[in-house]
C-alpha cells in the first residue's frame, strides 16, 4: 500500500509546478526542516532501555501537504530513510517506516484535497485562512493513521490485543500533536511569503518543540516510575482495565496479574545505602523486563513490581517462575555480589476477579501468603480469603496505630528472688484498638515481623521506654530496661548506630539497656547476627538470649557470642515443682550459666513454690505473674515507692 501510494504520487505530481524557481527555496527549507525534525525527535522512555520517539517532522510535512502536494510525501520518505540510515536500523523496519509514512501522508493529502476543494495532484498552491481548518483535519488524519499502523505492528509483534497496543501513551501522543499541528498550519501560510518568513518562524518552532518535549515528559512522568522508567501503579491499573475489557470482548482468558516483592530489601538499603539500593532496583527492573518480553512490567513503589500477563493461570505461573528465576544470578554493585530474592503473588481473571481492583487485592493477598509461608510463589485461593483479608485489614490498622499513637508500652517487673527487690523491667507493647475489643501481641507482633512494620514498632517501643527510664533515673530509680528484638533486626547492620542514637537522645547510659534476642533469631543468620551482637555490646548495651531452651543452640555457642544474660523459657520453669526432668534441666542451665558469668532470668513464675525452688538454685532473677504483671509506668513507680518504704522501716539486726 505504501509503495503504491508513493508510486502514484511520483507519477501524477506536476513536478515542474511544485518545484517552480519562485517557491523552490521555501519548499527546500520545509523539506530540510522535515529531515531535521525526523532526526531530532522527542524521546520518551517507556521502560528500561526502551524509548518511543515522537517525530518533529510532522508540522513541516503537513505544511508541504498544502503547499506542494506530492513533495510532502517525498520529503517524509527522505526524512525517514535518512534517519534510518544514520541510526542503522534493520531493513525491514526501515521499509515499514517508509510504507506507513507514505500511507499517512497520502491520506492527509486526500483529506485536504476533499475538504479544501483542490485537485489531489497539483503543484504549488497558496494557503490562506480558509484552508487552515481543512489542513488541521488532514493533519489529524495523518497522525492518526500513523498511530494506528504502528499500534497494529506492535500488536502483531507482541501478540497483544490491538486495543492494548493502541492505548499506550495516548496522552503523550495527543498533547504533543496538539502543539505540532498548528505550527504546520502557520508554516503553510507563511511559505508563500518567502524564505525570510520561514526563518522568522524558527523561534516559535523551537519554542513549540521545547513545549511539546516538556509536555511529553510530563505526560510520561505521570504514568512512569522515575527510577526505573517502568509504568507506575496508575499505568498498571489502566493496563489491567484495558486488558480485562479486551479479554471480555474477545472471549479470551486472563489477564493475569503477578505481584513481585523483594525479600529483605530494607536490610540491603539500610546496610549498603540507598544509592546501592537504587542500582539494584534498576537491575531488577531490567531483568524482569527481559524475562517477560511479551508482558508489561510496572514498579508500584519501593521494592514491589507488577507484571500484567496476557493469558490464563498457567501462563501467569510460567511467567512468575521465569521472573523469579531471572533473579537467581547475584547483582554486581560496586564490586559486591548481592543475592536478591523475591516472592510472587498471582491472581487471574476471570476466576479471581472481574475488575482491576479485585485482581490487585487478590494478588496482594497471594503475595502476602507467599512471603509468610516462604514458598516463593502463591496463587490466590478463596479458601484463604477471609483470613487474608482480615490480616491485611489488621496490617493497615497497625500502620495507622503507629501513626496515631494508639500503641502504648507497659512494663513487667524482673525481681531478684533472694532480696525480693525489683531490679529491672521488660518493655512490652500493647495496642489500644479503637474498634476491636482486644488485639493481643501474639497476633499483631508476628504480623509486624512478616510485613516489615517490626522496625518502626520496635523503634517506638525503644524510644518510649528509654524516655521512661530517663525519667525514673532522675528520681534515682536505676532500673535496667529489657527490650525485645526480632530475628529481622539481627540482619540489620545499622541497628547498633540506631540504638546508640536513641540512648544519646534520652541521656540513658548504655549499661541500663538489655536487648533480648531468641536462639532461632541468632541461628537464622548466625554470621550476621554475630556481627550485630558484637557491635551492640561494643557500645556498652547488654544482650540477653530470650526463651532459652526452645531453640537449637548450645550454651557454649551462646558463650562464644558473648551474651550477658540468659532467660530460661517458661515451658521449663513452670513445671519444675512437678516434673523432675524440667527441674534438672533448669538447675543445670542456671548452674552452668552462672559459672560462665551470665546473669540468669527465669520466665513464667506463676506461684511461690516455683519461686522458692529457683531461689535455691542460686542468684536468679524472676519474672512472671506471681512477681508482677505488665503494668503502666505509674504502677512501677508505686511499687518502687513501697519497696523503698519497706526497706526504710525494716527492723535493724542486732
Amino acid at each position: 500500500m505504501g509503495l503504491s501510494a508513493l508510486a502514484l504520487v511520483l507519477i501524477r505530481t506536476p513536478w515542474l509546478d511544485a518545484l517552480d524557481s519562485a517557491v523552490l527555496l521555501p519548499t527546500l527549507m520545509l523539506v530540510g526542516a522535515a529531515i531535521l525534525g525526523e532526526a531530532k525527535p522527542i524521546d520518551t522512555s517507556v521502560g528500561p532501555g526502551e524509548t518511543r520517539s515522537l517525530s518533529m517532522s510532522t508540522p513541516f510535512v503537513l505544511a508541504l501537504v498544502a503547499v506542494s502536494g506530492g513533495v510532502a510525501l517525498v520529503a517524509q520518505v527522505a526524512a525517514s530513510l535518512t534517519d534510518d540510515i544514520v541510526n542503522r536500523r534493520d531493513v525491514k523496519k526501515s521499509l515499514f517506516n517508509v510504507a506507513q509514512y507514505s500511507i499517512s501522508v497520502f491520506v492527509a493529502r486526500v483529506v485536504y484535497a476533499l475538504l479544501a476543494g483542490v485537485p489531489l495532484f497539483e503543484g504549488h498552491a497558496v494557503v490562506g485562512t480558509a484552508q487552515i481548518a481543512p489542513l488541521m483535519v488532514a493533519g489529524i488524519a495523518m497522525v492518526t493513521v500513523n498511530w494506528v499502523l504502528v499500534a497494529a505492528v506492535v500488536s502483531i509483534a507482541s501478540s497483544q490485543p490491538f486495543r492494548l497496543s493502541s492505548g499506550e501513551d495516548v496522552r503523550t501522543f495527543i498533547s504533543t500533536n496538539l502543539m505540532l499541528l498548528p505550527t504546520g498550519g502557520i508554516a503553510a501560510m507563511v511559505a508563500d511569503d518567502g524564505a525570510i518568513a520561514l526563518v522568522l518562524l524558527a523561534a516559535p518552532v523551537v519554542a513549540a518543540h521545547m513545549f511539546a518535549a516538556a509536555s511529553a515528559k510530563h505526560a510520561h512522568a505521570v504514568a512512569h516510575d522515575s527510577l526505573t522508567g517502568l509504568g507506575n501503579r496508575g499505568a498498571m491499573e489502566s493496563r489491567v482495565r484495558h486488558a480485562l475489557k479486551a479479554a471480555r470482548e474477545d472471549e479470551l482468558p486472563g489477564p493475569g496479574l503477578v505481584l513481585i516483592d523483594l525479600d529483605h530489601f530494607k536490610d540491603i538499603n539500610d546496610t549498603l545505602g540507598h544509592s546501592v539500593g537504587d542500582t539494584i532496583l534498576q537491575e531488577v527492573a531490567q531483568r524482569l523486563v527481559d524475562a517477560a518480553p511479551d508482558s508489561v512490567v510496572h514498579r508500584l513503589g519501593g521494592d514491589e513490581f507488577a507484571v500484567v500477563i496476557d493469558g490464563d493461570l498457567r501462563a501467569a505461573q510460567r511467567a512468575a517462575n521465569g521472573l523469579l528465576a531471572s533473579l537467581d544470578e547475584p547483582v554486581l554493585v560496586e564490586g559486591l555480589e548481592i543475592l536478591v530474592r523475591a516472592s510472587a503473588g498471582i491472581a487471574v481473571a476471570p476466576e479471581h476477579g472481574h475488575t482491576s481492583e479485585l485482581l490487585m487485592k487478590h494478588a496482594d493477598i497471594a503475595l502476602y501468603r507467599a512471603k509468610r509461608e516462604r514458598d516463593g510463589i502463591s496463587v490466590f485461593d478463596y479458601r484463604h480469603d477471609v483470613n487474608s483479608v482480615e490480616t491485611l485489614q489488621l496490617l493497615a490498622e497497625l500502620r495507622t496505630a503507629l501513626e496515631h499513637d494508639q500503641l502504648r508500652v507497659v512494663y513487667q517487673p524482673q525481681v531478684n528472688l533472694r532480696t525480693g527487690r525489683m531490679v529491672a523491667v521488660e518493655a512490652l507493647v500493647r495496642w489500644d484498638h479503637p474498634a476491636r475489643a482486644k488485639v493481643g501481641p501474639d497476633k499483631f507482633i508476628p504480623l509486624a515481623e512478616n510485613s516489615g512494620l517490626i522496625f518502626p514498632l520496635t523503634a517506638f517501643v525503644l524510644d518510649t521506654s528509654l524516655a521512661q527510664i530517663a525519667q525514673w533515673r532522675k528520681v534515682r530509680h536505676d532500673l535496667r530496661l529489657s527490650v525485645n528484638l526480632s530475628a529481622r533486626h539481627l540482619s540489620d547492620l545499622s541497628l547498633p548506630q540506631q540504638i546508640s542514637n536513641a540512648l544519646d537522645k534520652h541521656g540513658v547510659p548504655a549499661s541500663a539497656l538489655v536487648l533480648e534476642i531468641t536462639e532461632t533469631g541468632i541461628l537464622s543468620d548466625a554470621v550476621r547476627a554475630d556481627v550485630v551482637i558484637r557491635a551492640i555490646r561494643a557500645i556498652g548495651v547488654e544482650v540477653a538470649i530470650d526463651d532459652y531452651g526452645t531453640g537449637n543452640a548450645s550454651l557454649n555457642y551462646l558463650k562464644n557470642l558473648e551474651v550477658d544474660e540468659l532467660k530460661v523459657d517458661r515451658t521449663f520453669v513452670g513445671n519444675i515443682h512437678s516434673d523432675r526432668h524440667d527441674h534438672a534441666i533448669v538447675a543445670y542451665t542456671v548452674e552452668l550459666a552462672l559459672d560462665l558469668g551470665l546473669r540468669v532470668v527465669a520466665e513464667g513464675i506463676e506461684d511461690e513454690r516455683t519461686a522458692e525452688l529457683l531461689r535455691e538454685m542460686g542468684e536468679v532473677i524472676g519474672q512472671g505473674h506471681h512477681l508482677g504483671r505488665p503494668v503502666p509506668p505509674h504502677e512501677i513507680v508505686r511499687r518502687l515507692a513501697l519497696e523503698s518504704e519497706r526497706t526504710s522501716w525494716s527492723p535493724r539486726e542486732s
